[in-house]
């Protein structure tokens, strides 16, 4: 049989697994061992089980867990509700000022937790109920939380840019540099069109701007509550901007600035907020075991998978047929983000990449694309995918969180910021540099 058939079987075996319900891990597995039995015999089994463990055996691979605890100690502590508070304040006299904190909320949020869904659920919790009895239309006041939560995944520090890094062989290091200004890109994007969305339904501001009597009684009683909560969540933002600076700077590993973060923010949990009971940090554990043996079980599978298509000349096959396209390079990287949104509508981010990045790392060189530039890139097609259907997490979180939300009414206020991130895939191909200035500027 011809790699190509061969391929093609594989992956419709793998969509109906997944299709019929079964975890990404063991339809990932289940299909490589079956494609490996049928191609090589009995004989692989022992290939199976040492590809499996060889590769979450690295050392680099310490840093998931780690900053997976880290973001499950923020995630279940105040600090969301801290940050929406403090940032409501300032940003309440915007037009849609209350979304538009909202957005901003999820934004830090997002940077301290590395969590799409944990920032959904925090955030909107306080913040959907809120903008509905403001008199928020129910899509914005979805749709802005739904767009929010998925900049977690490129903001530093990010566990997706953390895989993309071992997969390929990148500088950890740059690629959380080079997610800092889409990211805020991104989030500026978000509030832009917030605010117009917000004006053209009539505009809503803080109801403390309603009346100027009632912002006299109640400013002085706000600053000092909002001010407070700012101090409250300080320490944690100046413990991802020590762990950045220890990666740029060269102090210190991703592992070992990961381990320390970890710490870090699990202690500043417990003396800010007072979580000294077992009941809180056992959530903790169990939440960050949970999530990173998940990620962990992907990567492993993914890489047997990656493995027996590599065996069976699929990969190889596969890529050549693409790069002996004779087509513009910007058509390439047309057809690669069209294959990458089609995939982020099924899979989660990190399937998506431990799967894909490196067969399209080669190809992105050979079109001379830089690869950092590229992870951006890569990165905010499956941010989309967070939010369009048919799995969309956020959609389906935020339908938890407020259920008499109808789905369709949430799907449609997402879209216009699924619109706002193809804007900036588009801005990022027009402008390279939007990516790359700053990992130059700092690393050379």
């Amino acid at each position: 049989m011809d790699p190509i058939t061969l391929g093609i079987i594989v992956a419709i075996a793998l969509i109906v697994l997944m299709a019929i319900g079964t975890p990404i891990a063991f339809a990932l597995g289940g299909v490589s061992l079956l494609a490996l039995l049928y191609d090589r015999g009995l004989s692989e089994l022992t290939y199976f089980g040492e590809t499996f463990f060889d590769r979450i055996a690295e050392f680099g691979f310490v840093a998931i867990p780690m900053f997976i605890l880290m973001g499950a100690a923020v995630a279940s502590s105040p600090t969301g509700r801290d940050l929406y508070r403090s940032l409501d304040l300032w940003m309440g006299k915007l037009p849609g000022g209350l979304a538009v904190s909202n957005i901003g909320a999820c934004s830090i949020f997002a940077a301290l937790s590395g969590s799409s869904p944990a920032t959904c659920a925090a955030i909107g919790k306080m913040g959907i109920p809120e903008m509905r009895k403001r008199g928020y239309p129910d899509g914005v006041a979805a749709g802005c939380i739904a767009a929010g939560g998925t900049l977690g995944i490129l903001i530093p520090p990010s566990v997706t840019m953390i895989i993309y890094g071992i997969s390929t062989e990148t500088s950890i290091g740059r690629l959380f540099i080079a997610g800092v200004v889409p990211g805020f890109m991104l989030a500026g994007l978000f509030m832009i069109w917030t605010m117009i969305a917000c004006k053209r339904a009539g505009g809503y501001s803080n109801p403390m701007a309603e009346s100027a009597e009632r912002l006299k009684q109640t400013v002085k009683q706000n600053v000092d509550s909002n001010m407070k909560a700012l101090v409250r969540v300080l320490p944690f933002l100046g413990v991802v901007a020590g762990i950045l600076f220890a990666l740029y700077g060269g102090v210190a590993t991703p592992s070992e600035a990961a381990g320390v973060g970890a710490f870090l923010c699990l202690a500043l949990a417990i003396l800010i907020y007072r979580m000294w009971q077992l009941g809180p940090l056992k959530l903790i554990m169990r939440d960050s075991l949970r999530e990173s043996v998940m990620i962990m079980l992907i990567i492993a599978t993914a890489e047997v998978f990656a493995y027996a298509l590599s065996s069976m000349f699929i990969t190889q096959t596969v890529a050549a047929a693409i790069a002996n396209l004779e087509v513009n390079r910007w058509v390439l990287m047309g057809v690669i983000n069209l294959f990458l949104l089609v995939a982020g509508f099924f899979l989660p981010p990190v399937a998506v990449i431990v799967m894909t990045a490196p067969i399209l790392l080669p190809i992105i060189l050979a079109a001379n694309f830089d690869p950092y530039w590229f992870a951006v890139i890569l990165t905010i097609n499956l941010e989309i995918g967070l939010i369009t259907p048919p799995v969309g997490l956020n959609l389906f979180i935020i339908k938890g969180i407020a259920p008499d939300i109808s789905l369709r009414n949430i799907l449609m206020g997402s879209l216009p910021y699924a619109l706002c991130m193809v804007l900036g895939i588009l801005l990022l191909c027009l402008f390279p540099g939007i990516a790359l200035w700053l990992p130059n500027l700092i690393m050379g």
